[in-house]
């Protein structure tokens, strides 16, 4: 069976950057399960795993605008402290959930200075070409849940939110 719009495919994965740095890695745990053809993983990964089967290798270079996109400094500001009501501190590093006019972003602090913070709401690895190095684990068919809710339901683990209709599996993160 090959990879294509709504099948469950399993790989591993190495991810590094230009400079050879390890970022993330399968190795030592379960592949990475995703529902194919529906945005689940960046597009640059999906688009050259299409057509593959169980078992094929592939070294894939995806540039950042194909990846988590490019950096965009309109995405840093500085915000009052006061801002962060009801965290016991706010220091470099940490994340929050913020909302912006196009919906809730995670952000992350860069720098605290006195009542002034600066968040940055570019993904960690915006900016940056990424290279991996896959192995197709399976393949299979989704089921009619995984379909409707356009994403792999790994029973047993859950997100904190729920479907109306759900059955409850909790799997599906609420999209």
């Amino acid at each position: 069976m090959t990879v294509a719009k709504n099948r469950v495919v399993s790989i591993d994965y190495t991810l590094k950057d230009d400079k050879d740095q390890l970022l993330d890695t399968t190795s030592g745990s379960e592949p990475l399960e995703y529902l194919h053809g529906y945005g689940n993983i960046i597009p640059g990964l999906e688009r050259a795993l299409e057509g593959k089967s169980q078992g094929d290798k592939l070294s894939v270079k995806v540039p950042a605008a194909d990846a988590y996109g490019l950096r965009d400094d309109k995405l840093v500001t500085t915000v009052p402290l006061d801002r962060f009501d009801g965290a016991d501190a706010v220091e470099e590093g940490m994340q929050f959930e913020a909302q912006t006019p196009d919906g809730y972003r995670v952000v992350t602090v860069t720098r605290v200075d006195g009542t002034q913070v600066t968040i940055d709401g570019n993904h960690a690895l915006a900016g940056l070409d990424l290279n991996f190095d896959v192995t197709v684990a399976a393949v299979r068919e989704a089921n009619a849940e995984e379909l409707a809710h356009g994403h792999v339901h790994a029973h047993g683990h859950h997100h904190g939110h729920e479907h109306e209709n759900c059955d409850g599996c909790g799997g599906c993160g609420g999209n």
